[in-house]
């Protein structure tokens, strides 16, 4: 890696003080999560924690983040950079300001991902960078709670394209009542709005004490050392991979208008420490909202890279910068307006598998199997019967992880584009919404074989107690989770309603489906693919996988039949 002043400056750096820097700002993002958690009134932002937090550099560059919704992380610096834009830069900037951001181009998500970006300020007037967080609002007037079938970003929720939601620290009211007006759960949301300005203004006052306590100088001095840092580590690990070009191939069940299949490719070239991953081969924009924003195709790279290269660190944008990403206009990874993108993070969760898959052609010993492959989100909504009052809530469910060269994979946990986020609680969902969970359990025979068996899928009942309506999402019902090294295939996913008169129905990507009182509706999350041959797992693990349950002796008779001396 040649000089740059970059590194120039990160040598003369405190190494001690640059670690003290690095830790409070990881802690100042910390408190940003802590605050929203803690006001929000939302079980999706509380309990799942389907947002995002960070803080950001005046170049907007990544200091710190908590760790959340992985997924969101790499869109964040688009959603600064255009929410700033959007009120006129820098130059319109004041303290106190806050702005309200969620164009689906330019946050990399549907509407309802709204982003809350803070400009910091010094006493003195000097601006020394940002404070963002992005979080799921329940309902932001698109044309259902949650939607499969939209046809262009018009059907899928109200747009803020950059406003002040806060001028000089004073509520700009008009825009407040234009968000809680757009909702079908207005309290929620404004509930919400409110803990999203606690939880930007705690990570400005944090940011701000660590840049006052060090001084601004030694700051920009330390930040650019830790950068620095980020990027060796990231480099250090493509050094590694020998030079070359390596294919990977994903597939979308469908785009939600059609049952169609979408297959896609991505090539990773890797010369050196550098490495490109190119989707520009992808096919054209689809009419339903598959669609994946630029910002959340840069994500879904991001994440998978960072996961395997990242040495397990909290990362900052330094960890970026080995990484290019191309794509090409009006193609599935690169949607131009007014194409549909409501389900934007669906195809960024295959590209993520498929960037494994290209990977293991480089270094085989590095990747997973594949995953469940999907987060299985489900949403549902309706009216209370006794207090008359509109509800919404749903989340994302925990599937099978794919086994690796080290080994098995893990059972019931959410797909890495979700890696920090939680299936909420039994009981804060029965609590709040109008059903009950008849099961919840590790499904047997789920995950693939192979020397190293893959994690089990989730078997989930929701029986409701009152009418309701749902929006399913589950994607790769056609495409079962693959394994490597001659590691089997893993359960795909699945879901059914099941109504009061024994009727069953299947479902993939469905909106509005009507579910009556005392209907059950049956989630079977994937399980991950296996890795190895099944003929060399040690007899002993298949045994016991037996005794356990996460296995049938039917099922491991067949796959494992030296374990039992056939």
């Amino acid at each position: 890696m040649s000089e740059t002043e970059t590194t120039k400056v990160a040598r003369g750096a405190d190494p001690v003080t640059t670690e003290i820097v690095r830790q409070a700002l990881n802690a100042a993002a910390e408190q940003m999560k802590r605050a929203l958690i803690r006001t929000s009134f939302s079980p999706v932002i509380y309990e799942v924690l389907d947002f995002a937090a960070a803080l950001y550099d005046r170049d907007v560059n990544l200091l710190a983040q908590a760790p959340t919704l992985p997924t969101f992380m790499g869109t964040m610096s688009f959603c600064v950079t255009g929410a700033v834009e959007a009120v006129g830069g820098e130059d319109a900037l004041e303290p106190g300001d806050i702005i309200l951001y969620n164009v689906p181009y330019g946050t990399g998500s549907h509407p309802q991902d709204v982003a809350v970006v803070m400009p910091v300020f010094l006493a003195e007037g000097e601006l020394i960078g940002y404070s963002a967080i992005k979080a799921h609002w329940l309902d932001i007037g698109g044309k259902d709670p949650y939607s499969t079938d939209t046809v262009d970003v018009f059907q899928e929720g109200t747009i803020f394209p950059g406003v002040k939601l806060f001028s000089r620290g004073r509520l700009v009211s008009d825009i407040y009542r234009m968000a809680t007006a757009n909702s079908r759960v207005p309290k929620m949301v404004a509930g919400d709005i409110n803990a999203l300005v606690v939880g930007v203004r705690a990570g400005a006052t944090a940011l701000d004490r660590v840049v006052g306590r060090h001084t601004l100088p030694v700051f920009r001095e330390c930040v650019e050392r830790m950068y620095a840092a980020g990027e060796a580590v990231v480099r250090s690990w493509f050094d590694k991979l020998p030079d070359g070009r390596y294919l990977g191939r994903g597939e979308m069940d469908s785009d939600g208008l059609t049952e169609d299949r979408v297959p896609f490719e991505i090539a990773i070239e890797v010369k050196g420490s550098d490495v490109v991953v190119d989707y520009t081969n992808a096919p054209p924009e689809r009419p339903g909202p598959i669609n994946c924003p630029v910002p959340s195709t840069v994500s879904a790279t991001r994440i998978a890279i960072t996961m395997l290269a990242g040495g397990g660190e909290a990362p900052n944008e330094g960890h970026f910068r080995a990484i290019e990403v191309l794509t090409k206009p009006g193609t599935l990874f690169h949607p131009e307006p007014p194409a549909p993108c409501f389900l934007y993070g669906w195809a960024g969760d295959q590209a993520m598998e498929a960037i494994y898959q290209a990977l293991f052609g480089a270094m085989p010993e590095a990747v997973p199997a594949c995953s469940g492959g999907d987060i299985c989100a489900l949403v549902f909504w309706g009216t209370r019967e006794r207090t008359r009052e509109p509800w919404t809530d749903g989340g994302p469910h925990a599937v099978g992880q794919g086994a690796h060269v080290r080994g098995d994979g893990q059972s019931g946990l959410m797909h890495i584009s979700e890696a920090a986020t939680r299936v909420t609680s039994v009981e804060v969902a029965e609590a709040k919404n109008p059903w009950i969970m008849d099961r919840v359990e590790l499904a047997p025979d789920s995950g693939g074989a192979g020397r190293h068996r893959g994690g089990l899928g989730v078997d989930y009942s929701f029986r409701f107690l009152e009418d309701a309506l749902m929006t399913t999402t589950v994607e790769r019902t056609k495409n079962a989770p693959w394994g490597l090294d001659g590691g089997t295939a893993a359960r795909p996913n699945a879901l059914e309603v099941e109504l009061p008169d024994g009727t069953v129905t299947p479902y993939s990507k469905a909106t509005r489906v009507v579910l009556p009182k005392d209907a059950v509706v049956h989630l079977h999350t994937g399980g991950g693919g296996g890795y190895g041959a099944p003929a060399e797992r040690d007899a002993a693990a298949v045994l016991a996988d037996v005794r356990d349950g996460y296995l049938s002796e039917a099922r491991a008779r067949a796959d494992y039949p030296h374990a039992f001396g056939d």
